[in-house]
């Protein structure tokens, strides 16, 4: 059987690991720059290919890639005057790893091969090959995708049809987001009342409340590690914005992400949406007349 030629768009903090995997593992990697060229130039000095754009990346490759910030950037990707659309042909199968809209999704999915397998943990896990996939596909284009998704995943759920992928991955991400408001708020709540973030933490890390989010969230907090969490916060408010276009589409009610959804909002518009995820627990300190050390 010959080898599926893969395309990659977005190599990004989580893209350009699971590119190098893929190329690694002994797949041919067709890529093109979208935001960051030093990416690029590392992977075509190991193998891959650039092209110019998605219609010329589809008609050489049976599988793509797309990672990148959301549904407007998938949608400009797939359908542009340029786009995969434009360049596509039988049997192309395209995989959007981006937590984009579960609605644009199932819209785009009309027509051609579409999986939807975002994902959960770091650029240090993309690095590795361990990042979590939650699939949405067809069980006959899963099967054969599959080994492609194992070059840069660790765990891989096939959660059914299309779309259900990204409807999980906006409940995951609701409850990680969820955590972070609380540990912030937390956080500033305990230094208000005379304790250390050190006493704070000497507490909740060994016991129940503990779990691999909070340790990369308090990182930076403890040791100003700002590479132990790189997610920005304005991305986490695009992807809270998502989950309450979920809830209405579902005529759901969601108290709760309403708070989480403001946490992030209020620290965009103090214009600190480029900042990382763990950075809302000075923001609210600060709301708090507290330093941020």
């Amino acid at each position: 059987m010959t080898t599926p030629v893969i395309g990659f768009i977005g190599l990004g903090l989580m893209g350009h690991g699971m590119a190098a995997n893929i190329l690694k593992k002994g797949y041919p990697l067709v890529v093109m720059a979208h935001r960051r060229r030093e990416a690029i130039d590392a992977l075509v000095a190991q193998g891959a290919v650039e092209v110019a754009n998605p219609a010329e990346m589809a008609a050489r490759c049976d599988v793509i890639h797309i990672c990148v910030t959301g549904s407007p950037q998938v949608e400009a990707v797939v359908r542009g005057p340029d786009g995969i659309l434009a360049g596509g042909h039988p049997g192309l199968i395209v995989i959007d790893c981006s937590t984009s809209d579960p609605v644009s999704t199932l819209a785009l999915a009309v027509g051609i091969a579409l999986v939807d397998a975002p994902l959960s943990r770091t650029p240090k896990e993309a690095m590795e090959g361990k990042l979590d996939a939650m699939v949405g596909a067809d069980l006959d284009v899963f099967e054969k995708i599959r080994p492609v998704i194992e070059t840069w995943a660790g765990v891989i759920v096939h959660l059914g049809a299309v779309g259900l992928g990204h409807k999980m991955k906006l409940i995951n991400n609701m409850i990680a987001m969820g955590y972070a408001a609380l540990y912030a708020e937390s956080l500033a709540l305990a230094r208000k009342a005379g304790l250390s973030a050190a006493q704070f933490d000497s507490v909740i890390r060994p016991g129940r409340l503990s779990n691999g989010f909070y340790e990369t969230f308090m990182k930076w907090t403890l040791e100003r590690d700002e590479n132990a969490h790189r997610f920005a916060v304005e991305n986490a408010l695009k992807d809270m914005t998502y989950v309450g276009n979920l809830v209405n589409s579902l005529g759901g009610v969601n108290p709760v992400h309403a708070a989480i959804r403001n946490s992030f909002a209020a620290m965009v518009a103090a214009g600190q949406g480029d900042r990382y995820v763990p950075m809302l627990a000075d923001f609210v300190a600060e709301a708090n007349g507290l330093d941020s050390d």
